[in-house]
């Protein structure tokens, strides 16, 4: 109970890492719900000046228009981050609105099933383009204004599905999950001489709208906290933590790692 109660006031403490965000300008891509939307809204009750990307208009501008009912400061853009000039327009516009970019979450993200030998190529295509290219278009963009602005932190919201644990009936996401875990580790080790560190969160299986329709299969549920030892799903603060973590000076030393957030499900 002591210990509990020293890290409950050690988190509440003005030096903690939420409090580094403060005037600092975050981009988080598929803002627009879920994992996205949560960190987008943490960052901007934290202090951040938060660009809200969402191809979803609707949910670009709710979570930005979130962030504003929290006294925060956000702005949406509605950009399909797999187009190369769509992402250099976006970033130029954060720039020009606020002087620069300290922070990228690489977040959005499709996630089609199909059978791999049924699977359509439309599908395929579609899902590399804006899980692995997207967050490469965006990493690109975001370096070269970070670089010129001494240094800057990146997270890609990667999946225990690049990692040692594929999921069923998702090739294409599976593939795009490893290819941006290989991508983090690259970009880290060449950009770390500009001091932008590069790291990777991989979440399991999150309670999100992504994953409701599957929630509601009470066997599938069964099935997950069985495989899960902490006996549960993770909600999306779980991985807002890490996330914020990450992008504070007390990980200054961590940088091409991938560390999973799944209740102990696939361990490495």
């Amino acid at each position: 109970m002591r210990s509990r109660t020293l890290w409950m006031r050690a988190t509440t403490k003005k030096d903690n890492v939420h409090s580094h965000f403060s005037g600092k300008v975050a981009l988080v891509t598929g803002a627009g719900r879920g994992i996205g939307r949560a960190i987008a809204l943490t960052f901007g009750r934290n202090g951040a000046r938060v660009a809200v990307n969402d191809i979803n208009p609707d949910t670009a501008h709710k979570t930005a228009a979130e962030i504003e009912a929290l006294r925060g400061e956000a702005a949406a853009h509605v950009t399909d981050v797999s187009r190369k000039m769509a992402v250099q327009a976006m970033v130029t516009d954060v720039v020009e609105k606020w002087g620069g970019l300290d922070i990228l979450i690489n977040n959005a993200g499709v996630e089609p099933s199909g059978a791999l030998l049924t699977f359509d190529e439309f599908d395929w295509d579609r899902t590399l383009a804006v899980n692995l290219k997207g967050s490469f278009l965006c990493i690109q963009a975001a370096a070269r204004v970070m670089q010129s602005g001494g240094g800057g932190v990146i997270v890609n919201v990667g999946s225990i599905a690049g990692r040692a644990h594929g999921l069923h009936h998702r090739a294409a996401y599976t593939a795009s999950k490893t290819g941006l875990l290989g991508l983090t580790r690259e970009a880290a080790r060449e950009l770390a001489a500009d001091n932008i560190r590069v790291n990777a969160v991989c979440p399991g299986v999150i309670a999100t709208p992504l994953t409701a329709d599957l929630r509601a299969d009470a066997e599938q549920m069964e099935r997950w906290k069985n495989e899960i030892p902490q006996g549960r799903l993770g909600e999306t603060g779980d991985v807002v933590g890490l996330t914020l973590f990450l992008c504070s000076p007390a990980a200054g030393y961590i940088t091409g790692q991938a560390i999973n957030v799944d209740g102990g499900k696939v361990m490495s």
